[in-house]
């Protein structure tokens, strides 16, 4: 396959995941939140208030306020990006519209922003993965990205539509609306950062200890883990030190730890969480 071939082939699959998780954003907008006044901020949160104020289609909002941040993206961020966003919006805002004349699956808040957060932010996901946008904050996080690769997407948006809730509760006068939907905001950031860095959640074990031969054989027959040595220095003594490192499921690190243990009782041991761990015997 050509690299022109290939490109394409990966713009039509980012597509069709835009085209998807688009369209779980609007389920959890039209079926949870927009029923019950509730908002994850961003446009949605502002075309709600335009929704219920002036009687405007929320899609039809939508999509009048992302022009701009089209147009400031695609100068940013390049023609495929726009047109993999103009294709979410597109979808987004249709899927709403269309959604919104089904009858909605819960009239309690609090189920509304469990569910609805929780949802909205699978799609949410899913679409910047793909690295694509609906518009709105998460478009505005993908060119705050641009300029630092360092800031995480999920707080962006997080920030962004605090603000935007704020204003909801200004204009609803309910101060539960806010307290709900700040529920749903955190849910969404949940969920859009164990999508992007896992659930598969590990320990990583630093073992320190002078017979580090034998606990490394010991843990890899016993507990079926590999080891890797990094050699260090011990500031207090003054003397070199091998330094064993090794990244276990939880269920296995008791069993590394004993074995230390066992042939050192004087190891020391440092226990800490590895968010992932991808490679030979773990998430591939």
């Amino acid at each position: 396959m050509s690299i022109k071939e290939n490109s394409i082939k990966t713009i039509s699959i980012e597509s069709i995941e835009t085209i998807i998780g688009a369209f779980i954003m609007a389920i959890a907008t039209s079926l949870f939140l927009l029923p019950n006044q509730l908002s994850t901020g961003g446009v949605s949160g502002i075309a709600t208030i335009f929704y219920y104020f002036l009687k405007i289609p929320m899609g039809t909002t939508i999509l009048a306020f992302n022009i701009p941040l089209f147009l400031f993206a695609g100068y940013k961020l390049g023609k495929v990006f726009l047109m993999k966003s103009v294709i979410g919006t597109a979808t987004f805002s249709i899927s709403i519209d269309l959604l919104d004349k089904i009858k909605p699956l819960t009239q309690d808040r609090f189920l509304a922003c469990i569910y609805g957060g929780i949802i909205i932010g699978l799609g949410t996901a899913i679409i910047l993965k793909a690295n694509s946008s609906t518009g709105g904050s998460d478009l505005i996080s993908h060119i705050v990205k641009k300029y630092n690769s360092n800031i995480r997407m999920s707080n962006v948006i997080t920030i962004i539509d605090t603000v935007i809730v704020i204003l909801n509760v200004l204009f609803f006068k309910e101060i539960e609306i806010g307290l709900y939907s700040a529920i749903a905001i955190y849910l969404m950031g949940k969920m859009i950062d164990i999508i992007f860095e896992g659930v598969y959640f590990t320990k990583l074990l630093i073992i320190i200890s002078d017979r580090n031969q034998e606990i490394a054989e010991e843990i890899g027959e016993r507990v079926g883990k590999g080891t890797t040595g990094l050699f260090g220095k011990g500031m207090y003594t003054n003397e070199n030190k091998l330094i064993l490192m090794c990244a276990a499921s939880r269920g296995d690190v008791a069993r590394v730890k004993q074995t230390a243990k066992k042939i050192d009782p004087r190891s020391f041991i440092i226990i800490a969480n590895a968010r992932e761990v991808v490679g030979l015997g773990f998430k591939k």
